[in-house]
């Protein structure tokens, strides 16, 4: 049976753990081990996308004076050094990994070529995407849409940092939140549910990706979601 091919959205500040900032490498070793158990299960052909908020957030650059086209750069700077960060972990596992980049940064990553991500899927290494789409303005969430709209993967699982799926308001919050099992593209859009940013939604939407959200902090659950069991809220047409 062929494998199926899935994007694993990692959260920036997940990597921070405990700490809030930076890259905590006790984090990303567990991380790691998540992602290999799923890799073993030899169901699915892994490519990963982090996100860079433990590092630098648009909060801080506004507060330094910083114009935005400036702070999504050193943001997609930022999740170069997960990935980094990340790759270290799984090869340390024995896992064959590339980072590949948006950015031009030959010394470290692989520039971004679709067919050659897709060749490295194909030969079984796990990719992981770093630079965000390689322009301002657009997201982590949008860079983890567009690539997996460029490489045909069919499902996208949004690991959350400590929210198990999609809420119709903020269960950190409001304690009377409810949580969904199922959602369309369409109910996602049109409710305005925060599960990412509408571009990358709409992305989605367009392209027939389905997404799986849940909570990256429970042990097993990345290996879960792509067994296919019910965790998290899951979003398709």
């Amino acid at each position: 049976m062929a494998k199926k091919r899935v994007l694993i959205k990692l959260s920036g500040e997940a990597l921070a753990g405990k700490n809030g900032v930076g890259i905590d490498p006790l984090v990303v070793k567990k991380i790691a081990r998540e992602i290999k158990a799923a890799y073993d299960l030899d169901v699915a052909e892994l490519a990963v996308v982090v996100g860079g908020g433990n590092i630098f957030r648009g909060k801080l650059a506004a507060e330094m004076g910083i114009d935005r086209a400036s702070a999504d750069y050193m943001g997609m700077i930022g999740t170069i050094l997960n990935a980094l960060a990340l790759q270290n972990s799984l090869e340390a596992l024995g896992l064959d990994t590339r980072v590949m980049s948006s950015l031009n940064i030959p010394e470290v990553a692989e520039p971004y070529i679709r067919r050659k991500a897709i060749s490295h899927l194909d030969n079984h290494r796990v990719v992981i995407f770093g630079g965000g789409t390689g322009n301002p303005y657009f997201s982590t969430d949008t860079t983890a849409a567009l690539r997996a709209a460029e490489i045909d993967a069919e499902i996208i699982y949004m690991a959350k940092n400590g929210i198990d799926g999609v809420y119709d308001k903020d269960p950190r919050t409001n304690p009377d939140a409810v949580k969904f099992a199922v959602l369309a593209h369409a109910d996602v859009l049109q409710k305005e549910l925060h599960v990412m940013d509408s571009t990358a939604a709409a992305l989605c939407n367009d392209n027939d990706i389905d997404i799986c959200v849940f909570d990256m902090n429970v042990e097993g659950n990345i290996s879960r979601a792509i067994l296919g069991q019910k965790i998290g809220t899951l979003i398709k047409k």
